[in-house]
């Protein structure tokens, strides 16, 4: 019984995951006061990137369309079209009121200040 069920999660998660739309990939990571995320988006207008946070919770989307040319008959058509999201849970400790997003060579790089209360702070100890 127990191989069954692992079986059919398997199987569900390789079907479900054909029929749902693609999750972009990403790299997080924090250098000096600031964290990154940096997310590939290859062949999107970046007029069609739609970028929200919400309670701490940042969404990506965007729209990867095929041109459309008279006379073009596509032999091959690898290349994945359609709605392409993102969703990253945020810690309270960024300044999301800050966030710099740009678009450059397929990549979408988000930069969002550590507020300072999350930043290393120095005490000095009294000698007593």
């Amino acid at each position: 019984m127990v191989l069954r069920t692992d079986f059919d999660r398997l199987t569900t998660r390789v079907f479900d995951s054909a029929t749902r739309s693609a999750g972009a990939r990403l790299d997080a990571y924090r250098e000096g006061d600031s964290f990154f995320i940096d997310i590939d988006l290859p062949g999107i207008d970046p007029a069609s990137i739609d970028l929200t946070v919400d309670r701490k919770v940042l969404s990506v989307r965007a729209e990867r369309k095929r041109a459309e040319r008279d006379g073009v008959r596509y032999v091959v058509a690898e290349r994945p079209m359609g709605p392409v999201s993102r969703q990253v849970f945020l810690s309270d400790s960024l300044d999301t009121d800050r966030l710099d997003a740009r678009y450059d060579n397929g990549v979408l790089t988000l930069s969002i200040p550590v507020t300072e209360k999350a930043k290393p702070r120095k005490f000095e100890v009294a000698a007593a």
